[in-house]
């Protein structure tokens, strides 16, 4: 990400030289060696922000990895939840992309069943309210 910003930090100044500089080549140069060393400066950085990403995802997949695949799951479904409810709270409301979401959910959940563990109640009744949700916006359009 570094590199990239340092990137665009030089196309912008080298598209505003001649304004600011007073189109002084030798100001130009100094305005893009100094950027040089920026974007230098830039690659330690991007390489500690990789190494700090790498660190998160590993810590993140020993997290899911502890956790019951059951747990995982559900959240999973609650996700997909909260994305038809976010597409049918839209202005105006997305319902081709709550649709899809519920049709998922819905797919997982009675694909799944009672393998949910306890929570397929809860599943079952946040499905039934979502589709209920959308049939009145869907009626309403």
């Amino acid at each position: 990400m570094a590199r990239w910003k340092g990137h665009f930090r030089s196309r912008s100044l080298s598209r505003g030289i001649g304004r600011r500089s007073g189109g002084n080549a030798s100001n130009s140069v100094a305005a893009m060696t100094t950027n040089d060393a920026t974007d230098d400066l830039g690659d330690s950085d991007e390489s500690t922000a990789l190494s700090d990403a790498q660190e998160a995802l590993e810590d993140a997949r020993r997290r899911i990895a502890e956790a019951p695949a059951q747990v995982v799951v559900v959240n999973h479904l609650m996700g997909l939840y909260e994305l038809a409810a976010i597409h049918l709270s839209a202005v105006p409301p997305k319902l081709d992309d709550a649709s899809l979401a519920i049709d998922a959910l819905a797919a997982l959940v009675d694909k799944l069943g009672n393998r949910l563990g306890d929570d397929i109640e809860t599943m079952r009744d946040a499905l039934a309210n979502i589709q209920m949700v959308y049939v009145q916006m869907k009626s309403k359009a």
